[in-house]
């Protein structure tokens, strides 16, 4: 048994020995030093030596997450996040072909985000949040084929959400709020069967829910939808109920009318519903009162006409009368 244990920290330690000695691909190192000339010493004051995945004696460079393909190491992972980084988009980043994460969130970063993001296609993490970034998203974004999660929220993007986006069909997480975007949130983002998380809140976004929601089998897994503080009109659909895994619903601060859908009670997991401060009318479903899964409806600042209250249930859903305004 001793002897099995030492094999094995035997082999261990000489796969360690390979991959300090293996050498880093010259296209990774360029670039990587391309990117350290640009920020300054003030941000990467860790960033060591002249090869990111260290050389020698000297560790990887601090946020720079290195793996071994054969006889070389590329650079796989690129975290340098609130840094105070100021200045464009380090185009270099686009020449790390083997990126599947990159975490550039929290900094200073303006300008627009390059083209050449479409070059990596390995590229499962992009985060850009809280940064400078203006412009439009460019279309090069739908070749990111790998990508699961996208965080541009908190940004100065304008313009049209880009359809490419649906070419994406690993994408879970897609965050977009806190921008300029304008026009309409394009329905074929339905298609992305693996969508969990969609957050478009708080831009300039026009248009109705009923051409956003596609019939049929639309958004198959979105448990999170945030439309709030935008500029959506129209009435709630029916087609609401085709969403059938919906857990929250966040439509406040929009230009919304009519009476509510009863399909609403049909959503099964829905939990938190906010439809306040539109212009909604008439009565509310009574099905919401029983729902088994809501613990929270808000409806403030719409034009509701008041219901009996629903007594006697597990849930008792009080509508006072400063709520029908």
């Amino acid at each position: 048994m001793a002897s099995s244990s030492t094999s094995v920290a035997s082999i261990a330690f000489f796969l360690l020995l390979g991959l300090g000695h293996c050498k880093t691909v010259k296209r990774d190192v360029k670039a990587l030093n391309e990117i350290k000339a640009s920020l300054g010493w003030r941000v990467v004051y860790a960033w060591v030596g002249d090869d990111p995945c260290g050389d020698g004696d000297l560790p990887p460079w601090s946020g720079v997450t290195c793996s071994q393909q054969g006889d070389y190491r590329v650079v796989t992972e690129l975290e340098v996040y609130a840094v105070s980084i100021v200045g464009p988009f380090p185009i270099a980043v686009t020449n790390l072909l083997d990126l599947t994460k990159l975490d550039l969130h929290n900094n200073k970063l303006t300008g627009a985000i390059p083209p050449q993001i479409g070059r990596l296609k390995h590229l499962k993490t992009l985060n850009l949040r809280w940064n400078k970034l203006q412009d439009i998203i460019p279309p090069e974004i739908g070749e990111l084929k790998k990508l699961t999660h996208l965080y541009l929220s908190f940004n100065n993007f304008k313009g049209e959400i880009p359809v490419e986006l649906a070419d994406l069909p690993e994408l879970r997480y897609l965050y977009l709020h806190m921008n300029r975007f304008s026009g309409k949130i394009p329905p074929e983002l339905g298609i992305l069967r693996n969508l969990r998380h969609l957050d478009v809140s708080n831009n300039h976004l026009t248009g109705t829910l009923s051409k956003f929601i596609r019939n049929g089998d639309g958004f198959p897994s979105l448990r999170n939808l945030y439309l709030n503080n935008n500029q959506l009109s129209g009435t709630l659909p029916d087609q609401i109920s085709n969403l059938t895994n919906l857990e929250i619903l966040y439509l406040s601060y929009n230009k919304m009318s009519g009476q509510l859908t009863p399909k609403l009670v049909e959503i099964p997991r829905l939990t938190y519903l906010y439809l306040d401060h539109n212009a909604f009318t008439g009565r509310i479903p009574d099905g919401l009162y029983k729902h088994p899964f809501l613990k929270e409806l808000y409806i403030e600042g719409n034009q509701f006409k008041p219901g009996a209250k629903q007594k006697g249930t597990h849930k008792t859903l009080e509508l006072t009368d400063t709520e029908f305004f």
